[in-house]
């Protein structure tokens, strides 16, 4: 599988209703920064990783986005990759999402 999936590529994902786990892995002062996120995803500290990716279902496709899909994405995709999860990052993070016209909602 590859370790990327394109806005276009999610957004039909999605529509399908495909059984996805979303997770924004901003690092906290970009999550704060934003006032809008991805519909359904969840935050989770990309430098504590080793602590919420234990509770990530095993059976599900996971797909993680940044700010702009760097390095914080390649290295909560290789942690989690190492656990046998599998997972993919957004490609160019969430400002790709939304300048390719992906929905996001208000963080609450």
């Amino acid at each position: 599988m590859s370790r990327t999936i394109t806005p276009s590529e999610l957004r039909a994902l999605l529509a399908r209703d495909a059984d996805v786990v979303l997770l924004d892995i901003r690092r906290k002062n970009d999550y704060d920064a934003d006032t809008v996120k991805v519909p359904g995803a969840a935050w989770c500290n990309p430098d504590q990783v080793a602590e919420w990716s234990a509770q990530l279902p095993r059976d599900k496709d996971t797909v993680l986005y940044c700010v702009r899909g760097g390095s914080v994405s390649n290295a909560v995709v290789d942690a989690l990759h190492a656990q046998g999860l599998s997972a993919r990052f957004i490609e160019g993070g969430i400002e790709s999402w939304k300048q390719a016209g992906g929905q996001t909602v208000a963080k609450k």
